[in-house]
C-alpha cells in the first residue's frame, strides 16, 4: 500500500509554492503562487532566472533587463496585500516589477528621468530558444547572411530583421513568443505608450530570434524617430506568462493606482477629450492624435466623432489623421476629472484633378511592394521588380507605380499621358511623399522642361524603407509647369530622386510615394 501511494503521489503535478519574496545568494526570488518564478540579480536588477511550472526560460547568458543593462542598480522589495513590489534604482531610473498572488504575469513600469546612455530605453527579455522557439517569422535570423549593417539578413534569398516585427503602435497591444505548453507575451494596454515618442503610426522592434529568443518593449529609439524623446513614467506594461496562448489585451492595472511607483498618474488624476471630426476622404480610417512634451495619446474616430479618455491634465496639440496624413489640427486643454470637447475639421487642399495616382493618405498603400515592404528588404526575392517603371494614365494600375524609388536602383519614374487641349496650359504637378533617406527629393522633366531642384526635405537620420516602414516626415513637392509646356497629345513626364548624397543601391538617396496628382 506504502509503495501504491508513493508512485500515486509521485504522478501528481507538484503543488506549487507559496506566493512571496525571499532573498538568497544575491538573488531575490519572487513566487506567484502560480508557477511562475522570477529569480533578479540583487546588485543589477537583471531578471536571471524565469521559471514555469519549473521550465526555464531565461537564457543562461544574456539576461532580461531594461535598456541594454543597468550596470549597477539599488534593489528592494515590499509586500502588502497579495502584490510583492520589486523597484531597481539608480541616479536617472526608477524601474518596477510587480507580481500579483496567484497571476503569472510581471506588471511593469519605468520611470526615466533622462534618455539612457546607449540612446534606446527598452525593454528587452533574452529568452531560452529552446523553450521559446516560435517567434515572429520575419524576425527569425538564425542561420542568415547580413546583407545590410547587422541587423538585417538573407535566407535563401528571403530577408529577415528584428525591424520586421515591428507594427505600429496604434495596432501594437499585445506581442509575444512561443514553445511546448508555453508563450511569453508582451500587453501594452490602455496609457502605456503616453511618454513613447512618435505617435499612433510609429513602430519599433518587438522580437528578434537568434542565439536567444529576444521579445521587446521600446519606448524611445532612434529607428526612424519624428519627434523628440519624452521622459518621465513609461506604461504601465506586462509580460504574461501562459500556457501558450495570447493573454487579453484588456489587462487590470486599476491595483496599480496605490502603489506610489514615481511618476504614475492614477485614473482619478486625469480627464478626457471628446468632439467631433469633418472633411477627411470617405472610406479612409481616421484617427485623432494629441501631443505635447510630457505625453501623446490617440484613438479612432468613428461616424465624424471620437472621445479618448485617461489622459494627463495639460494642452495638447491635437491632429486629424485621414490614413496617416495630418489634415488638420487643433487645441485642447484637459483637466483632470472633466470632459473636454474639441471639433476638428480637414484642412487640406483637395484640387479638381486631372488625373492622380495614388490616394493621398500618408501611406504607399496600392502601390507595387507597398502589402511587402512592412516585413521584407527591398532586394528580398519575392518583391516585384522596381523597375524602372514607365506607368501609363488612363491604362496602367497604381500596384505597377512604386512605392519606392530609390537614386541608383529604379531612377527615373515616367508617367505618359494623353492630353486632351483643355488639360494643357499652367498646371501643378504634386507629389507628396511620407518619408525619404539621404536628401532624396523629387525632380520633375515634362517633356522638353525640366523643374527647378527642390530644397533638401527634413528627415529622421535614419534607414527608412530598409527597416520596413515608411513613416517619417509627410512632404508636398508642387511643381508649377509653365504654359506651353504640356500639349494636346502625348505628354512624358519624368520623376527623378536627386540629391547631393549618394549610396549603394537600397541605401542610395530615396523617397517614398504618398501620391502624384495633376491640377
Amino acid at each position: 500500500m506504502k509503495l501504491y501511494l508513493a508512485t500515486l503521489l509521485s504522478l501528481l503535478p507538484a503543488a506549487f509554492a507559496a506566493f512571496g519574496v525571499t532573498n538568497s545568494g544575491g538573488r531575490m526570488v519572487v513566487d506567484s503562487g502560480a508557477g511562475l518564478i522570477t529569480s533578479i540579480n540583487t546588485s543589477n536588477g537583471d531578471i536571471v532566472s524565469l521559471t514555469y511550472n519549473g521550465k526555464q526560460l531565461q537564457d543562461s547568458s544574456k539576461f532580461t533587463h531594461l535598456s541594454s543593462g543597468l550596470g549597477s542598480a539599488t534593489v528592494t522589495s515590499s509586500v502588502a496585500n497579495n502584490i510583492a513590489t520589486i523597484t531597481i534604482k539608480t541616479s536617472t531610473i526608477m524601474h518596477y516589477y510587480i507580481v500579483r498572488s496567484g497571476i503569472n504575469t510581471i506588471y511593469i513600469g519605468t520611470y526615466a528621468s533622462a534618455e539612457p546612455s546607449v540612446g534606446e530605453l527598452r525593454f528587452i527579455a533574452r529568452l531560452s530558444k529552446s523553450a521559446v522557439p516560435y517567434g515572429i517569422p520575419e524576425a527569425e535570423m538564425a542561420g542568415g547572411t547580413a546583407i545590410e549593417g547587422s541587423d538585417v539578413f538573407t535566407i535563401n534569398g528571403q530577408t529577415r530583421s528584428k525591424f520586421f516585427s515591428s507594427v505600429r503602435f496604434i495596432q501594437d497591444q499585445v506581442h509575444g513568443v512561443t514553445g511546448s505548453g508555453v508563450g511569453v507575451y508582451m500587453i501594452i494596454p490602455g496609457v502605456s505608450y503616453e511618454s513613447n515618442s512618435g505617435g499612433p503610426f510609429f513602430r519599433d522592434i518587438n522580437n528578434q530570434g537568434g542565439d536567444q529568443q529576444e521579445l521587446y518593449w521600446y519606448m524611445n529609439s532612434n529607428h526612424q524617430q519624428t519627434e523628440s524623446y519624452r521622459t518621465g513614467f513609461f506604461g504601465p506594461y506586462a509580460m504574461a506568462v501562459t500556457s501558450g496562448g495570447a493573454p487579453s489585451a484588456s489587462l487590470d492595472t486599476s491595483f496599480m493606482d496605490n502603489l506610489g511607483l514615481q511618476g504614475y498618474v492614477p485614473a482619478s488624476g486625469r480627464g478626457t477629450a471628446s468632439g467631433s471630426y469633418s472633411g477627411t476622404l470617405s472610406g479612409l480610417p481616421v484617427t485623432i492624435g494629441f501631443k505635447n512634451s510630457q505625453a501623446q495619446y490617440w484613438v479612432s474616430g468613428s461616424g465624424g466623432s471620437f472621445s479618448r479618455t485617461l489622459m494627463k491634465p495639460g494642452t495638447y496639440q491635437v491632429s486629424l489623421f485621414q490614413g496617416e496624413l495630418e489634415v488638420g489640427t487643433g487645441s485642447v486643454a484637459i483637466t483632470a476629472g472633466r470632459t473636454t470637447n474639441i471639433n476638428l475639421s480637414s484642412t487640406i487642399s483637395r484640387p479638381s484633378v486631372i488625373w492622380s495616382i495614388g490616394t493621398v493618405d500618408g501611406t504607399p498603400a496600392g502601390f507595387m511592394n507597398a502589402d511587402k515592404i512592412e516585413k521584407m528588404h527591398p532586394s528580398d526575392s519575392r518583391m516585384s521588380h522596381w523597375g524602372p517603371v514607365t506607368y501609363t494614365i488612363g491604362s496602367s494600375s497604381p500596384s505597377s507605380f512604386p512605392m519606392a524609388q530609390f537614386k541608383a536602383v529604379n531612377n527615373p519614374t515616367t508617367v505618359r499621358w494623353t492630353a486632351s487641349s483643355s488639360q494643357i496650359g499652367s498646371r501643378t504637378l504634386r507629389i507628396r511623399t511620407t518619408e525619404s533617406f539621404a536628401g532624396g527629393r523629387p525632380q520633375i522633366t515634362v517633356n522638353s522642361w525640366t523643374s527647378s531642384a527642390p530644397g533638401v526635405p527634413t528627415a529622421p537620420d535614419s534607414r527608412g524603407v530598409t527597416r520596413g516602414t515608411w513613416r517619417g516626415n509627410n512632404q508636398v513637392y508642387d511643381f508649377a509647369i509653365p504654359s506651353g509646356t504640356l500639349v494636346a497629345g502625348s505628354n512624358t513626364i519624368t520623376i527623378n530622386v536627386i540629391s547631393g548624397s549618394s549610396g549603394d543601391a537600397y541605401l542610395s538617396p530615396n523617397i517614398v510615394y504618398d501620391s502624384v496628382e495633376l491640377f
